[in-house]
């Protein structure tokens, strides 16, 4: 669950009082428009998508007028604009008209959950507007989060001050972004990015302002509820496989899946929400889809999933990864019988192809699970890697991926000609 911009965004950070451009809908009047022309001398006109959706800016989406003619030609061009995000076409529904805010300088404040720490931290640098990825290392700082205590007023001070941020910036940025952590803390989030944040001067003082928002809420809880938002906000366009793996959805186990590229080569079946963004990141585009498929689903749920997942993606793949980490409550006999039944039926139903497993796994009944899975892939003499629970999700991901581009490359072939002799 998703959200991206101002629309819903400014709603969201008033709770905190954070600092928020001023923003119309595209249902705002002309009068309306016009005022907010009048105060700022430009306004800046972008497309609302629901769900996640990123990177408008770079796909020319992004309109900053300064006249009522020009306002209302960028409404008429972006309400239902379409936009290549990763390998989807998504479509825009209505606009926002936003405060063009005069600043120096751009800030990006970001909090989070670590799959490396298996934490909650905050990123931060003087240096935003930017993909922070693209950003070397010494243009940003990770800070791990104490949940008792929340973000501390020094540890932002000290960074900023050590990144060379001007010091007229910093003593509001400290008085404002320790309350994002009451944002995320409790109103369900499991990620907030604030990108970029401008530096609004107002007579003698600086004001941090909020000039757009990427927010991810955990569906699993209620908290998120609290904030007032319509559930139909996050749902991004479906496509006909994440329609049907929807369905399922039921008061016990989770079947979340966003098809991230339906040209690749990869079924992952993630479990837990560190294992969905350590795939994501590794796999990237060589996975067909992300998902996370834990909460101790039923066989029987897990077994529907399984045999969508082969029927729409099995003959195109040439990997099956299974990966989480080490579960306190899923019972991975019962997810691993249901995976590798549904697996044998299809084979059984449609025939065999090359298909390479990996599987890296710990929990509940993992012994039995893992055997119970060899015995399936030695029945179909289909190949495989299993890992077990003191294993590093990174590391059987990125073997993976090794794994991955020898397989396509020359690994089936030799497969073949070991069976046929």
């Amino acid at each position: 669950m998703q959200i991206s911009g101002l629309r819903y965004g400014r709603q969201i950070l008033k709770l905190v009082e954070f600092p928020v451009a001023e923003t119309l809908d595209g249902g705002a009047t002309k009068d309306e428009i016009q005022r907010m022309l009048d105060k700022y001398h430009k306004i800046v006109v972008k497309p609302v998508f629901y769900g996640g959706v990123g990177k408008k800016g770079k796909a020319g989406l992004v309109r900053v007028v300064d006249n009522m003619v020009d306002a209302m030609k960028a409404k008429e061009e972006l309400y239902f604009a379409t936009h290549e995000y990763g390998t989807r076409t998504v479509r825009a529904n209505g606009v926002t008209f936003e405060e063009f805010v005069i600043s120096d300088d751009e800030i990006y404040f970001s909090i989070t959950e670590s799959t490396r720490l298996r934490k909650s931290i905050f990123t931060i640098t003087p240096f935003g507007g930017v993909d922070v990825e693209d950003l070397p290392p010494e243009k940003k700082r990770e800070v791990w989060i104490d949940p008792f205590i929340g973000i501390k007023s020094f540890d932002v001070t000290n960074i900023l001050s050590d990144m060379g941020c001007p010091e007229h910036y910093i003593s509001p940025l400290v008085q404002n972004l320790p309350k994002l952590w009451a944002l995320y803390d409790n109103y369900g989030l499991t990620t907030i990015e604030l990108n970029p944040i401008m530096m609004k001067r107002e007579g003698n003082r600086y004001i941090p302002v909020a000039c757009d928002l990427k927010a991810a809420f955990d569906q699993d809880n209620p908290a998120w509820r609290r904030l007032g938002l319509s559930p139909t906000i996050f749902q991004a366009e479906e496509t006909p496989f994440e329609a049907e793996i929807n369905l399922l959805r039921t008061y016990q186990g989770q079947s979340d899946v966003l098809e991230t590229n339906a040209g690749g080569n990869m079924i992952p079946f993630m479990f837990g929400g560190g294992a969905n963004s350590a795939a994501t990141e590794v796999l990237g585009s060589q996975a067909i889809y992300s998902s996370d498929f834990g909460g101790n689903p039923p066989y029987e749920k897990m077994v529907a999933i399984s045999r969508i997942v082969f029927r729409h993606w099995y003959e195109q793949a040439d990997m099956l990864v299974i990966i989480g980490g080490k579960a306190n409550n899923t019972d991975i006999f019962i997810t691993f019988k249901a995976i590798f039944d549904a697996l044998r039926d299809h084979v059984m139903e449609y025939g065999k192809k090359p298909l390479y497993t990996v599987i890296g796994r710990g929990g509940p009944n993992l012994i039995r699970g893992m055997l119970y899975a060899k015995d399936i892939l030695d029945t179909l003499k289909l190949p495989y890697k299993i890992f077990g629970y003191d294993s590093s999700m990174i590391e059987v991901l990125e073997y993976a991926k090794r794994l991955n581009a020898w397989w396509a490359s020359e690994g089936v072939q030799k497969f073949k000609k070991q069976i046929q002799n």
